[in-house]
């Protein structure tokens, strides 16, 4: 190991955008250390990345931040559907669907809902919150290189203002540097997927009159099908600041400098349906759609999220909010490696677990944009729909077969074909509404440091055991006795049965991870409930 250590941290992540940041917001959360670098002077400044499913929404929700993320996405919290068009002004138009949750069917699920905030506003917030938590965000430095051992990392970051190096020792690096990364290419990880599916590029512009043309129909996105000037259509404030992906084919020699102001604007009057329709052009983006994942999530001490562990097509934004989740499965496992009350295998359990949802996900987005023909895709040969599951499932109801869990069936399908929240292990736990000294809370606000043993206000001896199994291991486990009654730690509301919701009897208890998915669960009493909550616990975080 290089002595000449400017800066010692256990964990150095590597990327500011929304994977990095998230990531770094959940550690800081976990009280982990840790140092981000990002290449760039700041946030995002083009409006894009802005669907944010409920899974997401859950764990900005456990880490204070949601009502921060809709405050800055309130200008367009009244936007939900998906609208197809041959143009604004004629009468070949189909809402793909009107409402993302139509008859508030979610509240079921989730305590959290959809929102649409755009990445140029959704990291400022982050910056803030995580600063807020304690995270160390250094923007205009880039990394160098690196090189791992068996002890850590050890990377050379360069600040891009200065020119001042400085040598970073860590024990374990987080790669959340994009698409191409760098270090997923030094670490030699390959990728399986389909590979490029289209380009974009996506212009930012204002026009006070398209309001008008628009009207009330407050979509997310419209699909203007004009075979000749199709594209897809985002308002930014539903008032003159609007977003338009244009189809880009490099493959046929077209270049970026082709896309001049004139051209686009033409392009944009023309897909609209609005020939005098003012446009001024104020920004332009390219993009890259594929379907790529890596075949690993790692090496040694270093671990891919995000992009650059998956390229997902955009439609319904699956691959940012895959990347959030990564690194909020990552930092648990992190926090409980580096604070001694995991052992190292813990970490392995990383990639069992998130990579198998990498490829199902991955594969569903690159459906959705045959689906609604997004522009520029052709799609691949065969018949749409042969992966099943609806958006909500894909978004919500995956599971982990593998990993981290204890009494998963690896047979069953990583995203079943509907939502099937019910306890089981390898699952997210199920939402219900309690009451903790008079204050309303779900039970997944339960869940972010530790993990957690609910059981039953009449079969108190698993509360006992999970006090006595904390101290042994030396962890922290929260315990609470969920009923109907006073004497319950968490009175459901209604009178809501916990222990059915839970797949288990009044008799059981059920073991939530820092994530809030399912570990292990016991259907019932067992002689000796200490001896067997220990053996989950050891066998669940690696302990030898």
């Amino acid at each position: 190991m290089n002595e000449n250590v400017d800066h010692r941290v256990p964990v150095l992540i590597v990327g500011g955008s929304l994977v990095g940041l998230s990531t770094s917001l959940f550690l800081s959360r976990l009280g982990v250390r840790h140092l981000l670098v990002e290449k760039h002077a700041g946030t995002s400044t083009h409006p894009r990345g802005r669907g944010n499913n409920v899974r997401t929404m859950e764990l900005f929700r456990t880490a204070g931040a949601e009502s921060l993320i809709r405050d800055a996405a309130s200008v367009l919290a009244d936007n939900h559907g998906i609208l197809q068009a041959a143009s604004l002004t004629g009468d070949d138009q189909e809402w793909l669907f009107k409402e993302i949750d139509p008859g508030g069917g979610l509240a079921r699920f989730s305590p959290s809902g959809w929102c649409l905030c755009s990445q140029n506003d959704l990291e400022p917030v982050l910056v803030d919150h995580a600063r807020a938590q304690g995270s160390d965000l250094r923007f205009s430095a880039e990394l160098l290189n690196f090189d791992q051992d068996t002890d850590g990392v050890t990377a050379v970051v360069k600040d891009r203002e200065t020119g001042e190096h400085t040598t970073v020792r860590a024990d374990y690096l987080v790669a959340a540097d994009g698409p191409r990364s760098p270090i997923r290419e030094q670490l030699r990880i390959g990728q399986t997927g389909p590979g490029d599916l289209f380009h974009n590029v996506s212009i930012t512009f204002r026009s006070r009159d398209l309001a008008a043309v628009v009207g009330e129909r407050r979509f997310i996105v419209c699909y203007l099908t004009n075979p000749d000037a199709d594209g897809a259509l985002l308002p930014v404030d539903n008032e003159e600041r609007w977003v338009f992906h244009a189809p880009w084919k490099p493959d046929l020699g077209e270049t970026l400098e082709d896309f001049t102001d004139e051209r686009c604007a033409e392009h944009i009057r023309r897909a609209v349906g609005a020939p005098g329709l003012d446009v001024e052009i104020t920004g332009k983006a390219p993009w890259h759609a594929a379907e790529r994942v890596a075949e690993r999530y790692g090496a040694g001490r270093v671990f891919l999220a995000g992009d650059s562990a998956h390229e997902m097509s955009p439609t319904g934004a699956f691959g940012s909010n895959t990347g959030i989740q990564d690194g909020h499965n990552l930092a648990w496992k992190l926090a409980a490696v580096v604070g001694g009350e995991a052992g190292p295998g813990l970490l392995e359990t990383y990639e069992a677990e998130r990579l198998p949802v990498a490829r199902e996900t991955s594969a569903r987005a690159s459906t959705r944009s045959q689906e609604h023909s997004h522009p520029g895709y052709a799609g691949t040969p065969g018949p749409v729909g042969g992966r099943k599951g609806g958006m909500l499932t894909v978004a919500l109801g995956y599971r982990y077969v593998r990993g981290a869990v204890l009494g998963a069936d690896p047979d069953l399908p990583v995203v079943p074909e509907g939502m099937d929240l019910r306890g089981e292990p390898g699952t997210r736990a199920p939402h219900l509404w309690v009451r903790r000294d008079g204050e309303r809370l779900s039970t997944l606000d339960l869940y972010e440091r530790s993990f957690v043993l609910l059981c039953d206000a009449a079969h108190t001896e698993w509360r006992a055991a999970a006090g006595r199994v904390a101290e042994k291991l030396g962890i922290r486990l929260d315990a609470y006795t969920l009923g109907a009654g006073p004497e319950a730690d968490l009175v459901t509301e209604n009178g809501a049965d916990w222990a059915a919701a839970h797949g288990t009897g009044a008799d059981g208890a059920v073991l939530v991870r820092p994530d809030a998915f399912v570990a292990w669960r016991s259907p019932g009493a067992v002689p000796d409930a200490e001896t067997v909550l220990r053996d989950a616990l050891a066998t669940l975080l690696h302990r030898a």
